[in-house]
């Protein structure tokens, strides 16, 4: 409950379409791209918070001159901390050379990040690694401009091992086994390739080294590069990157399992994981804001035309569903219909967990990423009461005014029970006093119910682990005197670990798994787990995996029967009745109607590489190995 789930991370990317001048004479400041570079950035904070990292291009400088800037932080302020010191310089230029700080030129030619080419990254880290190197942008240089790239993505690649493989075929000797340095270096590698087959047209041709550089620029064939590079990559993936003459890409994955939206005008051309960041940015009407097909590159040119490119052929849709209960900013359009949506879904198993005594339940909700979907919750109990209302006073014509009005002015009531506190926070390292803190972490509203008399309901955006509702919320609830609680997620039994990109990797760490072993126990059988290790060991021999065996696990019980499990789990030192209450995979589905990827909930994973991970994140369960399993 109210657990924070690895994020997904967040990109930004803008092409600045006219002269350095023309933004430095219309906005009266050399800052429009960095500033706007920035808001991108922050509205998709929620996105990064191990670091944030930038990056730059400016074009047609002289040989010499610096033309690609980088700046990374693992700050815990890191987008502010980044700007901060960018804008300095600037700050630091008008102060000491006024009359050369309105000379645009001047400024282009001195000033790192004065480029016409900007990329940013949110970075949260799947595994743990929080150290510089670890964030985004990558660069790998060269003293070709066509073949300097610098790139940064939001992605899991489950393949590794086979793609690290291939590049040491290739004769190359990567320096880390990881998904970053295999997918640059695999880019980098085709970009190298591109860069040769031009060279010797060039040549052929009998042109001179600065006609084939010229050649390169003009004719880099972007659309096979990026096709030779990411053909056998088994993943979930936006990718973007710049080269250091100027020309630039965001590349999706072909089953759409990672956001990436664009938008362009005469000034402009920008991309970003989340479309309310362009919106806000760049002030782009909603219809002018166009998702990247799956399988699709946006490829911009360093003349300024730019195309969608189909770089693999599109697989069946698998958007991640939790990017719409989750990850993404509430504030989109489409987001915030879908999580009122959720709510609405669940509200008929809410309504029936308290009886329909909704005159004797308090509702309330956390964190606030719930907020939306307890909205729509409340709304569609406002229906249900509604509809009674209607047939209480048709059924009783004699009626008195007063109890008219009595019934008339019933409503859900909407109390905030239960608040984080900030300003807490669990720095003691001794175990036990520092779970006495986490208990305290969060706080409850005495005196907003009735003891003894009241129910609570309160809703949350998903149940993971289940640690925040055992360690604290359930007790702190418990001391309101409520007569049931009831736990309602808007999102459905995470039973699958994810390997596209959130850190939900070990099985073992799921309330919803945790629960089927024990039902497998209790029910006398275990035989069931020991069967599913054998299939899920010679599943793993294969070169192709095709089978989630996990599946058989949950196969005996209903979900009603696991979620009874849970509240039994999570409960255990509870006095008072809980039950949980969880969305159901077709009511995520009309919500969500067009991200129809759920594999953490249904198992059904859309590579080969997912359901590779998902046997054997098992497999490590069983043996009792607590590590990843990709």
């Amino acid at each position: 409950m109210s657990e924070s789930i690895k994020h997904e991370c967040g990109i930004a990317l803008i092409r600045l379409l006219k002269p350095f001048s023309y933004y430095t004479e219309k906005y009266k400041s050399p800052l429009f791209g960095i500033s706007r570079l920035y808001l991108m950035m922050e509205k998709q904070h929620n996105r990064g918070q191990d670091g944030a990292g930038i990056a730059s291009i400016k074009f047609d400088t002289e040989p010499g001159e610096r033309y690609i800037s980088r700046r990374r932080s693992v700050e815990t302020q890191a987008i502010k901390e980044i700007f901060g010191k960018v804008t300095a310089k600037f700050q630091e230029a008008a102060h000491k050379y006024p009359e050369n700080y309105a000379d645009p030129a001047w400024i282009k030619k001195t000033l790192p990040f004065a480029g016409e080419l900007l990329m940013g990254h949110l970075r949260y880290g799947t595994f743990g690694k929080n150290d510089i190197e670890n964030c985004h942008p990558f660069i790998r240089q060269n003293n070709w401009k066509t073949k300097n790239l610098v790139m940064a993505g939001n992605f899991n690649l489950t393949n590794v091992d086979e793609l690290f493989n291939q590049l040491v075929e290739l004769g190359q000797h990567p320096k880390e086994k990881a998904d970053t340095v295999t997918v640059m270096e695999r880019i980098g590698h085709f970009l190298d390739v591109e860069n040769e087959r031009l060279v010797k047209s060039g040549k052929s041709k009998g042109y001179d080294n600065r006609q084939i550089s010229e050649l390169i620029s003009n004719e880099l064939d972007l659309k096979k590069m990026l096709k030779d590079a990411s053909k056998k990559w088994d993943g979930g993936y936006v990718m973007s990157g710049l080269l250091g003459h100027g020309d630039a890409f965001v590349l999706r994955d072909a089953l759409g399992i990672r956001p990436c939206w664009y938008y362009a005008n005469e000034e402009v051309v920008v991309a970003a994981s989340e479309r309310p960041a362009i919106q806000t940015a760049f002030q782009a009407p909603l219809d002018e804001i166009h998702e990247i097909p799956p399988g699709h590159a946006l490829i911009i040119r360093k003349n300024g035309t730019y195309s969608l490119e189909s770089i693999n052929p599109a697989g069946r849709r698998s958007s991640c569903s939790f990017e719409r209960i989750y990850f993404s900013r509430g504030s989109d359009a489409d987001i915030y219909k879908e999580r009122k949506q959720l709510g609405k879904e669940v509200a008929v198993k809410v309504l029936s967990a308290i009886d329909n005594d909704i005159e004797n339940t308090v509702f309330s909700f956390v964190p606030n990423t719930a907020e939306v979907a307890f909205y729509g919750m409340i709304r569609a109990i406002e229906g249900y009461m509604a509809e009674s209302k209607l047939r209480a006073l048709e059924g009783n014509p004699g009626m008195d005014a007063s109890a008219k009005k009595n019934l008339i002015a019933l409503s859900p009531r909407v109390e905030k029970l239960v608040l984080k506190d900030a300003k807490l926070r669990t720095f003691i390292a001794d175990d036990l006093h520092r779970n006495d803190l986490v208990e305290h972490v969060y706080d409850i509203t005495y005196g907003s119910i009735r003891p003894g008399i009241d129910q609570v309901v309160v809703m949350d955006d998903s149940i993971v682990r289940g640690t925040t509702l055992r360690q604290s919320i359930l007790k702190m609830l418990e001391r309101l005197g409520p007569k049931k609680i009831v736990i309602v997620s808007s999102a459905p039994q995470i039973r699958y670990p994810d390997c596209y990109g959130i850190d939900m990797a070990k099985l073992g760490d799921f309330i919803a798994f945790q629960a089927a072993i024990s039902l497998l126990k209790k029910s006398g059988r275990d035989s069931l787990i020991d069967e599913v290790f054998e299939l899920a060991r010679k599943e793993l021999a294969l070169a192709r995996c095709t089978i989630n065996h996990v599946k058989n696990l949950y196969e005996p019980f209903s979900d009603d029967e696991i979620s009874n499990e849970i509240g039994n789990l999570l409960a255990k030192n509870i006095h008072t009745p809980v039950e949980i209450v969880y969305q159901t995979l077709p009511g995520l589905h009309r919500a969500c109607p067009g991200d129809t990827g759920d594999w953490y909930f249904s198992g059904n994973y859309p590579t080969p590489g997912g359901i590779r991970v998902v046997n054997q994140a098992f497999v490590n369960f069983y043996m009792g190995k607590n590590v990843r399993a990709y």
